[in-house]
């Protein structure tokens, strides 16, 4: 199959993933709460498809998508939100607190920022060659140990690629009652160079990311791969205060239908029923697995 079929697969399998993950939400299987990536698809399927495999990874508590694109186990995944002891941690973490190879994820949208940093130095310091890679979100503009890491890792010319996702809300909150001025000048105020892009191409996305990660990966420095993008899902479950005019207004940038338009039907098709299949089989299987035991 082509690269388009695989990015359209990439983002297919996110998107079916966590619909049926709300739909599992919903009579009470998962433990603990979720939040969706539904929409912004684009964004980890178009970095992950340039990134290192051994680059260190941190995500937040929007992490699902990214753990996909990454090349994580659905299967693992389902069981971890479950509670199984299958589960990526166990069933212990849920999620917004998995691991697996170097990928980690956490929901302290302030507090991953200078745990990613450190693992930054860690990288340069073993002379790896890898790089550290952080996803935030608009409403970590707002915490201040942000600033403390980007200054601390321009001055170290650390190997940090933070990437901004703003879907327009912290929480149920717009950006532009969140956040003032500009937040490209955010980064290059400590001269952190920053690819921005509004878009919903995932082929976009995946040239911007692939230059990001270039510099990075050169030893100049930290940078910033700036998305601007759309969530379709609540920010959780239903704190949603958006109108109906609006959530459909940002339907036209769905970046499944952006990308489909390059693949037949019969390739769409064939997407649909693979990763379907996928689905089907993680979480039936994840439904069936025990619980941890109670440590005594």
């Amino acid at each position: 199959m082509t690269e388009n079929y695989d990015l359209y697969k990439t983002m297919l399998l996110i998107r079916r993933f966590e619909e049926r993950l709300l739909a599992e939400f919903s009579t009470g299987s998962l433990v603990g709460t979720t939040h969706a990536y539904i929409g912004q698809e684009a964004g980890a399927a178009g970095i992950f498809s340039v990134a290192g495999a051994d680059d260190v990874v941190f995500s937040n508590h929007r992490c699902h998508g990214h753990f996909l694109a990454y090349g994580g186990d659905p299967y693992r995944l389902a069981a971890e939100l479950m509670g199984r002891a299958t589960g990526l941690v166990g069933g212990r973490g849920g999620s917004q607190h998995i691991q697996w190879r170097n990928f980690y994820s956490n929901g302290i949208q302030g507090g991953i920022v200078p745990v990613a940093t450190g693992m930054a130095l860690a990288e340069k310091t073993k002379q790896t060659g890898n790089l550290a890679l952080v996803f935030i979100g608009d409403g970590t503009l707002g915490e201040g140990v942000l600033y403390e890491s980007l200054n601390i890792a321009a001055l170290w010319t650390l190997p940090l690629l933070i990437v901004l996702e703003d879907n327009r809300y912290a929480q149920t909150t717009p950006t532009e009652k969140g956040v003032a001025g500009s937040m490209a000048g955010r980064f290059a105020a400590f001269g952190i160079p920053v690819w921005e892009r509004e878009t919903a191409d995932v082929l976009d996305v995946r040239a911007a990311a692939g230059e990001a990660l270039r510099h990075v990966r050169s030893g100049a420095g930290p940078g910033c791969l700036l998305l601007h993008t759309h969530r379709f899902s609540a920010h959780s479950k239903g704190d949603d205060p958006r109108s109906p005019e609006e959530l459909a207004r940002i339907r036209q940038f769905d970046p499944l239908t952006v990308h489909a338009a390059r693949l037949s039907s019969a390739e769409t098709g064939q997407a649909e029923a693979e990763i379907a299949a996928v689905i089907n089989d993680a979480f039936t299987r994840a439904a069936a697995d025990p619980f941890p035991e109670l440590e005594r």
